[in-house]
């Protein structure tokens, strides 16, 4: 059996794809930036199963890329640039866009049978009382910040590739919550936050809450059954943020907040700590790109998932209870409260 190539395995959702695999006992190669920086997790990877091989790369080095598909059966390109602040926003186009086009030009040309591109819940058109599909459609003056704008472009790209014949399938997660979120994710943060007692109160709006796991066995899934060209929407549970908090309350006993803040307040706060970040370098608690974001109730269905990949997802609860005592277990709130980042 050849070797799956897995891009972003030292990230949230690419860790527990690359684990599916190793479970299922196929060799896995772990496309990594910088493994030194990734030890834990690539060690908690190397401990499950034997059959994961590291590959150092990088998605902007098209050498690199070449070596690195070359004999694979399968590629899941998983990795992105997620962050809700850029102080150089170029550098997320660089990676999410070229790198996308980098990586499958380098399988297509290395033949390969099957790419699954992990993209965005960002990339589904909105509208208001609706709940999005893969049909809603989307432009790019909707995407708020060069992250949502980045993926999708990079959406396009890898669509534009099935479009020319190379087996490209693409699936849309939703706000994925759970373990080994090392660094943490957006999402995530607002777990960290809320352990750390730092949500003093909440925005009206919401997200679309699924556990980590059920996204990856969604790639899987859409490797073995989906259609070429075809975007899968990997979500769980439509959930207002004071819901989510409530659950957190419920699992946690910690008190959620109570006060809703006006979307005017948000967006003047964003305001100030996006423009100190530019000031400073360092990254906004409030970045603005995260209050635009906001402004909308990121709700989907995943219908289309469930009846043609076999996809389902657990209760929201779920994931919040895995990403809770993991966070607590691993010692995130500790050191996130004393300033400190953690890293992969």
């Amino acid at each position: 059996m050849k070797p799956t190539l897995v891009t972003g395995a030292t990230g949230f959702i690419g860790w527990h794809v690359a684990r599916r695999l190793l479970e299922r006992g196929q060799r896995v190669w772990a496309l990594v930036r910088d493994p030194a920086r990734s030890a834990k997790a690539l060690a908690e990877l190397e401990g499950i199963e034997p059959g994961l091989e590291i590959i150092p790369g990088d998605l902007r080095d098209e050498d690199s890329l070449r070596s690195a598909v070359n004999g694979c059966g399968v590629v899941y390109h998983v990795a992105a640039d997620y962050r809700l602040w850029a102080r150089r926003p170029e550098e997320m186009y660089r990676s999410n866009v070229d790198g996308t086009r980098n990586l499958l030009a380098a399988a297509r040309n290395a033949g390969v049978e099957r790419c699954v591109y992990t993209s965005t819940v960002g990339c589904i058109g909105m509208r208001s009382g609706e709940l999005g599909t893969e049909d809603s459609p989307a432009g790019m003056d909707e995407m708020q910040g060069p992250y949502k704008r980045s993926k999708f472009l990079a959406e396009k790209i890898a669509l534009e590739f099935a479009r020319d014949g190379f087996p490209v399938i693409v699936v849309n997660p939703t706000a994925p919550v759970g373990d080994h979120d090392f660094r943490p994710t957006p999402t995530g943060k607002i777990v960290v936050d809320f352990l750390r007692g730092a949500m003093p109160a909440y925005l009206d709006t919401g997200l679309n809450v699924v556990y980590v796991g059920d996204v990856a066995t969604g790639h899987l899934l859409a490797c073995e059954r989906g259609r070429t060209g075809e975007r899968y929407i990997l979500g769980g549970e439509n959930l207002t943020l004071h819901e989510i908090f409530g659950k957190l309350e419920a699992l946690t006993g910690k008190p959620a907040p109570k006060v809703r803040i006006p979307y005017a307040v948000a967006y003047a706060a964003g305001m100030a700590s996006t423009g100190w970040a530019a000031v400073t370098g360092k990254a906004p608690r409030a970045p603005l790109d995260g209050v635009r974001m906001a402004r909308k109730k990121m709700w989907v269905r995943h219908d289309k998932a469930a009846r043609e990949l076999g996809y389902s997802a657990r209760p929201a609860v779920e994931a919040l209870r895995c990403a809770a005592e993991w966070f607590q277990a691993n010692g995130y709130c500790e050191n996130l409260a004393a300033g400190g980042r953690r890293t992969a």
